[in-house]
């Protein structure tokens, strides 16, 4: 699917690698509606994109709150061709600490975000892009790509709930090829190693030079801009679907 002249909603699109998918996507041709709960970060960052662009502030699981984006979304540029989910948290706590175990809320807290929140905003678009006009000679009518992480296969200590969340998106992967085959819709996911988002940046340099001595090539972190061509190169490969790539320079985390 090519991206001029289609319609991408993508969340966590006020900031990091949302925002860098955006400003892809709008290269290209394509308009964005970003989704985010920062509301300040949403008006600026879709101010630089014009009439390609509109917004709306909520939280990725709150079913009707995704559903208000989506009517708005098809208010403004008339359908979905496109979702990427970007938005997630991360948090980490040991199983069992010094002060006991694990509060269960947060554990909660996390899935919910990461992946119920993720599963809620695809089935909704998917419901949306299923009756799109076919875009391409395969009859395609929808692409979404989840973003999950290298925590999915190399979850570190700490991670049991940011690991378990991300593991979920890569699992339900396969399955939801095969529910949405007959709708024309492919789905992927990016498991994203260590990127240069907003959080590293601010990162002090003795974080940062671990990370980068176990990325095997190239030595540095991920360019957000690296992530958004890898997205876009998803959305025009039309071969691509029920599968997750590994966007990590060969990264491989070790226990802690």
């Amino acid at each position: 699917m090519e991206l001029q002249g289609k319609t991408a909603f993508i969340t966590g699109g006020a900031s990091g690698l949302g925002l860098a998918t955006a400003q892809k996507f709008v290269a290209e041709g394509a308009k964005v509606f970003l989704y985010d709960l920062n509301e300040d970060a949403l008006a600026q960052a879709a101010e630089q994109f014009g009439e390609s662009a509109a917004w709306h502030a909520g939280d990725v699981a709150d079913e009707a709150a995704v559903k208000a984006a989506i009517a708005k979304a098809q208010e403004a540029f008339g359908t979905i061709h496109i979702n990427v989910n970007s938005a997630g948290i991360g948090g980490a706590a040991r199983t069992v600490g010094k002060d006991g175990a694990m509060p269960l809320a947060k554990f909660e807290q996390i899935v919910r975000v990461n992946l119920i929140g993720t599963f809620n905003v695809l089935r909704l678009c998917a419901e949306v892009m299923q009756l799109n006009e076919p875009q391409t000679e395969d009859q395609e009518r929808g692409v979404i790509i989840n973003v999950a992480s290298i925590a999915a296969f190399d979850g570190q200590t700490g991670q049991a709930g940011y690991a378990a969340s991300k593991g979920g998106i890569v699992s339900m992967t396969l399955p939801i090829a095969r529910d949405l085959s007959k709708r024309g819709v492919r789905i992927m996911t990016v498991a994203p190693g260590v990127f240069e988002t907003p959080l590293l940046a601010k990162a002090p340099q003795e974080v940062r030079d671990p990370l980068i001595a176990i990325t095997q090539f190239p030595k540095r972190l991920g360019n957000p801009d690296e992530f958004a061509a890898e997205v876009a190169h998803i959305v025009e490969c039309g071969y691509l679907n029920g599968e997750t790539i590994r966007l990590d320079a060969g990264i491989r985390m070790p226990a802690i």
